[in-house]
C-alpha cells in the first residue's frame, strides 16, 4: 500500500518515515496538481498547483495509516496554512491525500483534534516522483540537509533525525 502526505519540504519529513517497521520506500514527489510529470523548479515557484509531496510505501500488517498520518502530523506544523516554516507558498502546504473512505475518516479524526489545523483533505488523484537529487536527500547530502533542517527552523523543532 501507499500513503501520500504533503509536509511541506520534501527532504525535510522523509526521514521520520524510514525508519518505521513495515515502510519500505519512502519516495519525494508532487501531487495535488494537474499539470503531468511537473518539473522541481515549476512546483517551487508556485506555478503547477502541486505540493512537494511523499509517497510511503508500507506494509499495513507492520504500520497502520493511523501510525503514518500520527508520524505526519507530529512532524510538522499542522497550524501553518501558508507553508512550513521558510518554505512558503502552495506548494509548501500540508495536504493528506486518501484513496479510501478508512484514510479520509482518519485522517478527518486525527486533524480535528488539532486545535488550528491548516491541512488539505484531498482524494489521490496522481503522484509524480521528483528527480533523483531529490531521493533519499539526508542520506545523499547530510551536510546540506543538516542545513537545510536549521537554517529552515524544523531542527529547533525536531531536535536530531
Amino acid at each position: 500500500m501507499h500513503a501520500y502526505f504533503a509536509g511541506g519540504c520534501f527532504w525535510c519529513i522523509t526521514p521520520f518515515f524510514t525508519r518505521l517497521p513495515g515502510v519500505g520506500e519512502v519516495i519525494s514527489g508532487f501531487s495535488g496538481g494537474d499539470e503531468e510529470n511537473p518539473a522541481y523548479e515549476d512546483v517551487k515557484h508556485q506555478k503547477t498547483g502541486h505540493r512537494e509531496t511523499i509517497s510511503i510505501e508500507y506494509d499495513p500488517d507492520q504500520v497502520s495509516f493511523d501510525t503514518l498520518l500520527r508520524v505526519f502530523l507530529a512532524n510538522v506544523d499542522p497550524t501553518d496554512g501558508g507553508g512550513q516554516f521558510i518554505d512558503r507558498g502552495r506548494s509548501y502546504t500540508l495536504a493528506v491525500y486518501y484513496q479510501n473512505a478508512a484514510e479520509k475518516a482518519a485522517a478527518e479524526r486525527q486533524i480535528a483534534a488539532i486545535e488550528g489545523a491548516r491541512i488539505a483533505l484531498e482524494p489521490f488523484k496522481s503522484f509524480w516522483p521528483a528527480g533523483e537529487e531529490h531521493q533519499y536527500f539526508y542520506l545523499r547530502h547530510p551536510e546540506a540537509f543538516e542545513r537545510e533542517m536549521q537554517e529552515s527552523g524544523r531542527r529547533d523543532k525536531h531536535g536530531k533525525v
